[in-house]
């Protein structure tokens, strides 16, 4: 089949949640299938430098990342009823070049991985409801990669939490809103829906019942991870993700306010590295905390997953499975997650990973695995074989190329 994906960034390199993803998709997918992609650049990507991904798609197009003022975000906030992640990526230039390419090529799938990419299903519904484009119409595939009603409602909650935080707390209440309407329409337009856990099904079904959703979760590509043999970064604990997404700074933030005196009161040397790319400046505060490194970008965070005595995962908001636990399995690493952390993986504190979701429960479960390394050996090889036996990515491939086959 010919298949058209459309992705918010450039999924190479692939450092974060969703380049990850796409591009493992992408990989599995053009094995048996031709791949075409457009995307969003940022002003430091080039395709030239995404060569491995130019190879193995028949082409990939792209368009600049649009650029929003403080000023426009609030006009849209204010005259109109759309989420703000429906304005986020909005471009006339995306819109016309994805109507270019859909009139002069013929598509069996048009996947849209993401809810920030959904303000485009109607330019791919009226391209082939116009009489210049009478070939059949391609299956629309929309890949909720997070519930993000439900994202916002944690978000909305936590912060209500802190006094500081109530203004961010009534965007996402307001946010929260519109998108459990948002979302379902978007849900019900789509050909096929796929979610990436039973959690993030069940939340969708909350808002539209009716709606027949496939799970696809996410995955690890096992080979690149198991066995790694390179450099290390020897830190005793290690957060890995983009560190400009909302879930993450949180996680950080009150993993260093609220767990990280009581670890360093009982190990006073302890390190912590928070690796990922584009900081957010409220992890400011966080650089002047003795023992805690971060990072931004690196090439390859494998080398801080190897190096770290412990994985964490101190996650409070946010939906969807994470790669990042994925990753670190197939590495074998000892983690301590909240259960929100680990959410939609089928895991059992103790035995894969240990789970905590109060500050002085986090770090204790911490300061255990750090005093027990036969501890560490077991929950790390129990880890691996979850991820060996059901999240590599030629396992979980073949469950889209089946929903692929079964058309309207």
């Amino acid at each position: 089949m010919r298949l058209l994906l459309l992705t918010p960034q450039l999924p190479y390199p692939p450092h974060q949640g969703t380049s990850l993803r796409n591009f493992n998709l992408i990989a599995q997918l053009a094995k048996r299938h031709l791949v075409c992609l457009l995307t969003f650049l940022e002003p430091d990507q080039s395709l030239d430098n995404a060569r491995p991904l130019l190879d193995i798609c028949e082409w990939v197009d792209s368009v600049p990342v649009p650029r929003r003022g403080s000023i426009l975000r609030l006009r849209q906030m204010l005259t109109t009823r759309q989420p703000d992640m429906a304005w986020r990526l909005w471009s006339p230039a995306f819109r016309d070049r994805l109507a270019m390419r859909l009139e002069e090529t013929s598509f069996d799938v048009v996947q849209i991985e993401g809810i920030e990419l959904t303000p485009y299903l109607p330019t791919i519904l009226d391209v082939y409801g116009a009489a210049k484009t009478p070939r059949p119409r391609p299956l629309i595939v929309y890949e909720d990669h997070n519930a993000e009603w439900v994202l916002q409602k944690r978000a909305c909650l936590t912060d209500l939490r802190t006094p500081l935080r109530w203004p961010a707390a009534a965007y996402s209440f307001a946010q929260w809103l519109r998108l459990k309407s948002y979302e379902a329409d978007v849900c019900r337009q789509a050909d096929r829906v796929i979610a990436v856990s039973e959690a993030d099904r069940d939340a969708i079904l909350a808002i539209a019942p009716e709606i027949d959703i496939t799970i696809v979760p996410n995955g690890v590509d096992l080979a690149e991870h198991t066995g790694y043999d390179g450099p290390v970064q020897p830190f005793d604990l290690v957060f890995t993700g983009k560190m400009d997404f909302r879930p993450n700074v949180d996680a950080m933030l009150w993993m260093g306010r609220e767990v990280w005196p009581i670890i360093r009161q009982h190990r006073p040397q302890t390190s912590l590295a928070i690796v990922g790319q584009r900081p957010h400046p409220r992890l400011d505060l966080l650089q002047e905390v003795p023992g805690i490194t971060i990072t931004g970008w690196v090439a390859d965070v494998r080398p801080y997953i190897a190096g770290a005595t412990v994985y964490v995962a101190p996650l409070r908001v946010g939906g969807g499975t994470r790669l990042k636990l994925l990753q670190a399995m197939a590495m074998s690493s000892p983690i301590v997650a909240t259960s929100l952390g680990a959410e939609g993986f089928p895991v059992t504190h103790g035995h894969e990973l240990l789970l905590a979701d109060t500050a002085e429960d986090f770090a204790q479960a911490v300061l255990t695995l750090l005093d027990h390394p036969e501890q560490r050996i077991q929950l790390g090889k129990a880890a691996y074989r979850f991820a060996q036996a059901t999240y590599g990515w030629d396992a979980l491939v073949p469950k889209l190329e089946a929903l692929y086959q079964d058309k309207p």
